[in-house]
């Protein structure tokens, strides 16, 4: 942020702020702020859950955002949303109905409703690089702060289908005799491996490493899709063993991404969801999808 040069008139600058930069801000005044959804993470540093909520909601308070855009999912969202004035509400699993300002997926449209109207409609199948609910909440967050700015649909309709997607996030790195190879090494935590694996069919799953706060319980009951996983890191058993899937020791992502290439078949996925941090075999999130697209290109 401090590398930025000063905004021009009419330019737009986007910030994403950590937890431990909203609670140690002194003052915040951004025109859109935006929440998507609270899960647990970085709960040693705030004291647990609630510290961590208050946190995120200082910007909101402190910063007095001019248009507050929120994610209703979760509780956390919907108590929010009921503290700020005039909101735009996100939600990727209830057709939102009431007379404010709703953004909203129904039936693989990302839908805008004002004043108890349809606004507008946009077939998120043209958005190819945003499959999955986690990717959709990220749409219409985004649809929601660009229409607080002013810009029509149509034009953040064109901005969604050409968004080629980011490194590391949902990734497709390369597609081989029907196989799709998904780089989502951000997945660094439970919450964000569990979106992955619903955002695919058929999935040959490469996890592990540094296993986060909370362990991996949370996984349980939504890996109905993975074929078999293929556990990395130096602690591969032990996590392995917490799996309750099919699951091979493969520690290196070599070993691991080789198994996987050797058994897939078409109509599958191979994809990069660790689940943990990478920090037991890696310097970083990047570096570990940055082996793991070297890998597959390696072997294939």
């Amino acid at each position: 942020v401090l590398d930025l040069d000063p905004p021009r008139s009419g330019e737009v600058v986007v910030i994403e702020l950590s937890s431990y930069q909203i609670d140690l801000a002194r003052s915040l005044a951004p025109d859109v702020a935006v929440f998507l959804n609270l899960s647990p993470d970085h709960l040693d540093r705030h004291g647990g859950r609630g510290g961590y909520f208050a946190a995120k909601r200082r910007l909101f308070e402190l910063g007095a955002p001019e248009r507050s855009v929120i994610g209703v999912d979760e509780p956390e969202g919907r108590f929010l949303a009921g503290l700020v004035e005039g909101p735009i509400a996100v939600s990727v699993k209830t057709r939102l109905r009431g007379e404010g300002w709703l953004v909203f997926m129904n039936k693989g449209h990302l839908t805008e409703w004002r004043a108890g109207k349809q606004v507008a409609a946009i077939d998120m199948r043209e958005a190819v690089a945003l499959k999955g609910a986690h990717n959709h909440q990220n749409a219409c967050a985004a649809y929601a702060a660009c229409r607080a700015l002013g810009l029509a649909p149509r034009v953040i309709e064109a901005g969604l289908a050409s968004y080629p997607g980011l490194p590391h996030r949902s990734q497709t790195i390369a597609e081989a005799a029907g196989v799709r190879f998904v780089n989502d090494s951000k997945a660094t935590n439970v919450d964000s491996a569990i979106k992955a694996l619903q955002a695919f069919d058929r999935i040959r799953w490469i996890c592990g490493g540094l296993e986060k706060e909370g362990g991996l319980d949370a996984l349980k009951g939504h890996t109905g899709r993975v074929l078999k996983a293929y556990v990395i890191g130096r602690e591969a058993a032990n996590f392995a063993m917490q799996l309750d899937v099919e699951a091979e020791v493969c520690t290196t992502m070599s070993a691991a991404v080789e198994r996987a290439v050797a058994e897939a078949e078409a109509g599958e996925t191979v994809l990069l969801a660790p689940a943990a941090a990478s920090f037991d075999q890696y310097d970083s999130f990047e570096k570990r999808g940055e082996d793991f697209a070297a890998q597959v290109a390696a072997h294939l």
